[in-house]
């Protein structure tokens, strides 16, 4: 178990308390974050790390809405996975050879705009991100995926890695043992 020193003496957390504090500073992660770092492959297999602002719904699914002229773009349309990151910034960070971050496995689906969805997130990003969306929303090269969490490592520093995975919307944390 692990023991932390506290004003009024020693206390032990055990592992449910210990889940349940990184699952809160995952959330808060994320909450902190506006953009996502972006990880797709061509068709030849040559990949690509990019960004991308996003939203993100109730039940954890991230959307992004992106132009043809990147190459994420491309490549999201002929491959349906990719990996997205969020990470601590290095000036919050006390050792950058241990970040706090988040990398998700993501199924991605291209939203057409003929479906509800479209409109709906659409709406959710103008909302987060301005008047911009309204502009961008007039360009036909621009495309809205769904990239849907399948599975994930969240690690907070040195020894300190949890497994990811998605109820509800909600991620559950499993601490990863080192063999």
């Amino acid at each position: 178990m692990l023991m932390f020193r506290h004003t009024l003496g020693m206390f032990k957390m055990n592992d449910t308390e210990k889940i349940s504090e990184k699952e809160k500073s995952l959330a808060e992660l994320l909450a902190s974050q506006q953009t996502l770092l972006l990880s797709t492959v061509s068709e030849s297999g040559v990949p690509d790390l990019s960004y991308a602002p996003f939203v993100r719904d109730q039940m954890g699914c991230f959307y992004i809405f992106i132009s043809e002229l990147a190459t994420h773009t491309a490549n999201l349309l002929n491959n349906q996975q990719a990996s997205v990151m969020f990470i601590r910034p290095e000036s919050e960070s006390s050792n950058l050879f241990a970040r706090e971050r988040a990398v998700f496995n993501c199924e991605c689906r291209a939203i057409g705009r003929n479906e509800p969805l479209y409109t709906t997130q659409l709406k959710a990003l103008e909302d987060q991100f301005g008047e911009v969306l309204g502009l961008l929303a007039t360009l036909t090269d621009f495309h809205l995926f769904a990239l849907n969490p399948e599975s994930g490592r969240y690690v907070v520093g040195f020894g300190q890695a949890y497994t990811i995975t998605s109820k509800d919307g909600k991620a559950q944390l499993r601490s990863v043992r080192l063999s």
